[in-house]
């Protein structure tokens, strides 16, 4: 089962979703801004994706500018950070049989499937 973690108001996640339904797929949708996300959900995508913590954070984003830059954070703070400002959150995420892409520009999660 593929799933992506989706912002519906962001132009790069509905892209992403449109390429997976173009390609025949009906992907679970996890819409983690509204629904929530754990510090233990976004530990897993982070092992899955095979990287740091930071590099899921959207460092244009006005409260990472203003509240993060800068900072000496640890990678379990990182999680704590990202589940309490899901915006912070690099899209989409899309996930297949245990591993991850950052789907940006889409055509990346074709390496899934």
């Amino acid at each position: 089962m593929i799933t992506i973690y989706h912002n519906a108001k962001c132009r790069k996640s509905r892209s992403g979703l449109e390429f997976l339904k173009s390609k025949g797929l009906s992907p679970e949708v996890i819409e983690y801004i509204r629904e929530g996300i754990s510090p233990g959900e976004i530990k897993e995508l982070v092992k899955m994706l095979g990287i740091t913590p930071f590099e899921l954070v959207r460092v244009q984003e006005e409260y990472f500018k203003e509240n993060l830059k800068g900072k000496n954070i640890s990678d379990e703070e990182w999680f704590k950070i990202l589940s309490e400002n899901p915006r912070l959150i690099r899209r989409p995420v899309v996930v297949n049989n245990g591993k991850a892409v950052l789907a940006d520009p889409p055509e990346i999660a074709a390496k899934l499937f």
